[in-house]
């Protein structure tokens, strides 16, 4: 919920996407490791979203470039 708006991020030509559990999220030391932590901005009533419709919407942000 910290990270980078997912939008702003320049992916790259090679990236390898992590995604964290809904509960708990990442581990720590996986977390060290990653280039980027980003988030999706949430609207309305919405606390978060369902681990597989955030990697589908960051794998579209990411093929879209």
């Amino acid at each position: 919920m910290d990270g980078e708006d997912y939008s702003k991020i320049d992916y790259g030509d090679k990236a390898c996407l992590v995604i964290g559990n809904e509960g708990k999220g990442l581990a720590r030391i996986i977390e060290e490791e990653c280039d980027y932590i980003v988030s999706i901005p949430m609207k309305g009533k919405v606390n978060s979203l369902n681990a597989s419709v955030a990697c589908g919407i960051l794998i579209y942000e990411m093929i879209k470039r």
